[in-house]
């Protein structure tokens, strides 16, 4: 691990989480939501580091706006993800309460439908995955997600990051290879793999076009869906109500295949249409997409 990874700021804390828990039981989600106005401007006035690595987004989603409503743009961004936190919170203690709608769940029904292999479930830092995790349960399939181990105990704590339910197992990627030969197992018995893909940390990666900028996005999810020739289909999702939001997983992406430099090929035109979807994306929703990074000058 790197010395920037490694004194990354981890955000959150109990005692955060447990008046924020509190809030909910007592006021409900309004009442909580309200909280955040006050929690985002002390981010927006103090957190330096947050506010820089929004703004490099923001300037480039809003290139219209001035300076000043850049600022209220990372503001808005701040509650937003704060308003994420606490659904997450809220869709695990009363699941029914939240209303989810899936688009594109009729392809992918005919894609588990059509052989014995799963397939790649591609996803961002958009939206509330934990929603749609708990959406996929209507495909009736393991969901195994790869991903780093959380390491802010206080998050870990409060979203039950580690816990694993009936349906979905957890595979680490810092652990040995990465978790790949599992992923590969996984696929190959009818299960569903999901990976982050609109950040590269230290994994292999290539350039892609986003927001008029180069950035580099991890080749993981195709690089296995080459490997076990099963598709990519890509997971976002958008809270568009109080208690609604929208998981779309209409956009399936065949798996690279042929030559070496074929394969090559395909999976850096992959990875461009992902960085597409991703566009169409923040176009609709603008505030719903939760990197805080400079990923046009960074790496991870």
């Amino acid at each position: 691990m790197s010395q920037k990874k490694s004194i990354e700021r981890k955000r959150g804390n109990r005692l955060g989480f447990f008046i924020f828990r509190t809030a909910v039981r007592a006021f409900g989600l309004r009442g909580a939501y309200g909280l955040l106005y006050f929690v985002g401007l002390y981010y927006l006035v103090f957190d330096r580091a947050a506010v820089g690595a929004s703004m490099a987004y923001v300037q480039r989603r809003f290139r219209d706006h001035s300076a000043f409503r850049r600022v209220i743009d990372v503001y808005l961004l701040f509650v937003s993800q704060g308003k994420n936190l606490i659904d997450r919170y809220y869709a695990a203690a009363v699941p029914d309460a939240v209303e989810v709608d899936i688009r594109g769940y009729d392809a992918v029904q005919r894609l588990l439908s059509e052989g014995d292999r799963g397939f790649i479930l591609l996803t961002a830092h958009v939206g509330n995955w934990q929603v749609a995790m708990t959406a996929l349960r209507k495909f009736g399939r393991m969901v195994h997600l790869m991903m780093r181990r959380e390491d802010n105990a206080a998050v870990k704590e409060a979203l039950n990051i580690d816990s694993e339910g009936e349906q979905v197992k957890i595979l680490y990627t810092d652990e040995s290879l990465g978790g790949v030969v599992e992923a590969m197992k996984a696929v190959a018995s009818g299960c569903i793999v999901s990976i982050m893909g609109d950040r590269a940390y230290d994994y292999s990666a290539t350039e892609a076009s986003f927001l008029d900028g180069s950035v580099r996005f991890p080749l993981g999810a195709f690089t296995l869906a080459a490997a076990a020739q099963c598709p990519v289909v890509v997971l976002l999702s958008a809270k568009v109500g109080l208690k609604r939001y929208v998981v779309d997983v209409s956009h399936i992406i065949p798996p690279p295949s042929g030559g070496r430099g074929k394969k090559q090929s395909e999976t850096k035109a992959a990875v461009q249409q992902f960085a597409g979807i991703l566009e169409e994306y923040v176009a609709e929703h603008p505030y719903q997409w939760f990197v805080f990074r400079d990923i046009w000058k960074s790496n991870d």
